[in-house]
């Protein structure tokens, strides 16, 4: 497994992607099977990112969690809000397709159905083996309810 920092050329926005190998990431690419979660752009490329380089074990120095932001929980809840907006745009145009969601993203994968936005639920189990199988899939950051089963 292979995490690539991916940014859309459009808006900017930068976005992490997991993939089973390079030429995984290469051929999904090249397919046009990425796009922004954020806006839906298709023009997707490699965003720079920071080489991983962990120290020796012996020089390892200890320290303290950097608080995310001392703003108070007013901050947090405009973050919040604005990362529940962003979820609700990315999922407009989207199929919500239930317990169906690993065989559809598997079918659209080996080309047995057509490449639409869909959205579902999978088990953590069904998840890994779409991504060990190279499909591009990501959990949402909140719950989403079926269709017509508000009050």
């Amino acid at each position: 497994m292979i995490v690539f920092d991916l940014a859309c050329a459009e808006n900017g926005h930068v976005f992490e992607g997991w993939f089973g190998s390079t030429e995984d990431y290469e051929g999904q690419r090249a397919k046009g099977w990425l796009s922004c979660p954020m806006c839906g752009s298709a023009d997707i490329g490699k965003a720079v990112m920071a080489p991983r380089v962990a120290a020796k074990g012996n020089q390892r120095a200890e320290t303290a969690p950097v608080p995310l932001a001392n703003d108070g929980p007013g901050k947090l809840r405009q973050m919040m809000a604005a990362l529940a907006e962003a979820q609700t745009k990315a999922l407009e145009g989207s199929d919500y397709v239930g317990e169906r969601f690993a065989d559809e993203a598997r079918a659209m994968h080996l080309g047995e159905a057509e490449h639409r936005a869909i959205h579902g639920q999978a088990s953590i189990d069904d998840a890994r083996a779409l991504i060990d199988e190279g499909v591009a899939v990501s959990p949402l950051p909140f719950p989403v309810r079926a269709p017509g089963t508000d009050n």
